[in-house]
């Protein structure tokens, strides 16, 4: 048998390659946008005169994907009727599949601040589960935006722990199940203890026989609007 040598050295080729590869080191200094997108539903009063406060609630895993009208699920906007004042709720709908982005959040907040009259020092944040988490994370990271935050049943970590000093100057109230099988109450336990080392205003509600649904207990208590309506940022 004969071998047609003329087609050895393309096997050859691809480590020739290799030997005449050069490393380059460089940086790229350019801005990169990135277009976000979130669907959200805002209960806003009709007839209000002047500025309204704003209270922003997250929702927790199961009404995540695309069918807006689930966000409305055991929020505050089953006991509107509690509300002595008018007031705007706004709660976007995280996508399937993901938790909450915080600065996409931060940046619908802003935008809804400049489309409506809003009184940007009664803004307030509360969530449930998965929207708890993202409660402690939005206002830990923009502290400067609201007057009062109020998380149920929340998961926490390390990281917000170690920053739990950035809420010092803002009423927190938590609340969690005293029987939650689904996110331990040590959670809330431990962001309250590490509140309260600057901010000894900072309560901690244990509902003892709830379970996860301690939002139930939470959202249709009439003094827990009350209470966050009545806070203002002081600057």
């Amino acid at each position: 048998m004969k071998f047609k040598l003329k087609y050895i050295p393309l096997l050859l080729l691809p480590f020739s390659w290799n030997l005449n590869a050069q490393e380059i080191k460089a940086e790229l200094n350019k801005e990169v946008r990135k277009v976000e997108k979130i669907s959200y539903i805002l209960d806003y009063p009709k007839n209000a005169k002047g500025n309204v406060p704003l209270i922003l609630f997250l929702h927790g895993s199961g009404e995540r994907g695309t069918d807006l009208e689930m966000v409305k699920a055991h929020s505050p906007f089953t006991y509107k009727n509690l509300i002595k004042e008018p007031v705007a709720i706004l709660a976007p709908q995280c996508p399937a599949n993901s938790w909450w982005n915080t600065e996409t959040l931060y940046q619908l907040v802003k935008e809804i601040q400049a489309a409506y009259k809003i009184d940007v020092s009664r803004i307030y944040i509360t969530g449930l589960s998965m929207g708890g988490w993202g409660t402690w994370k939005l206002a830990i990271e923009h502290p400067e935006m609201f007057a009062a935050v109020a998380p149920v049943c929340a998961p926490a970590d390390r990281v917000m722990e170690a920053n739990a000093e950035q809420l010092k100057n803002i009423p927190v109230k938590i609340f969690h199940g005293g029987n939650d099988d689904v996110v331990s109450p040590i959670n809330s336990i431990n962001m309250y203890q590490a509140i309260k080392k600057t901010n000894p205003t900072a309560e901690l509600i244990i509902f003892p026989d709830d379970n996860h649904n301690s939002w139930d207990s939470t959202y249709s208590d009439p003094e827990f609007y009350k209470w966050m309506l009545n806070q203002k940022l002081k600057n």
